[in-house]
């Protein structure tokens, strides 16, 4: 009786087995290659529009909600924050520059991708002079409902040595004298 019962239940695990399962849902396509194509383009669509200090088209690669990281100053989130810093950089006297994207990368969801590369910002110093400043960035871009894509995180910093600390050059100068 007992084993009859158990050739029963393995009978029945084994005919449940061969059943027909559901048919998975197809893979949606990759489309990260294309994806990738396009956010390069409007990378550099962007820098362009920084390069002619156009503070409008510069903002409007932004998603309303971004968060920017820029060097040496706090951090902004939202569309008149980051509208404030834009004009504070492009309108800067003597401002020159762009940047350069090297590396995009898309998730396979393709919902997401970053992006990363190197700028070079020319404007007047305090002095007046002209004064040049190179370093690195990444984004994180996100696909709009409309399949448009937008950066909601940007950060960039420069390369250049941090200057010293006032207290020190005053402490340094006075060493040398």
């Amino acid at each position: 009786m007992r084993r009859s019962f158990l050739s029963v239940i393995l009978l029945l695990l084994a005919l449940s087995a061969c059943q027909n399962q559901p048919a998975q849902s197809p893979a949606a396509p990759d489309t990260r290659s294309s994806d990738e194509k396009a956010i390069r383009n409007v990378d550099i669509e962007w820098a362009k529009a920084a390069t002619a200090k156009d503070v409008d088209k510069t903002v409007s690669y932004y998603a309303d909600d971004a968060t920017v990281m820029p060097p040496n100053n706090p951090l902004v989130k939202g569309r008149s924050s980051v509208t404030a810093l834009w004009k504070s950089i492009l309108l800067a006297p003597g401002f020159s520059g762009g940047w350069k994207p090297a590396t995009v990368e898309v998730a396979r969801s393709s919902d997401l991708a970053y992006v990363t590369g190197t700028y070079e910002f020319g404007q007047n110093d305090a002095t007046g002079k002209p004064a040049v400043d190179k370093g690195k960035y990444v984004e994180v871009w996100k696909k709009q409902a409309d399949g448009s894509w937008k950066c909601v995180a940007d950060i960039f910093n420069s390369d250049l040595p941090a200057a010293a600390p006032p207290s020190a050059t005053k402490t340094a100068s006075a060493k040398t004298k």
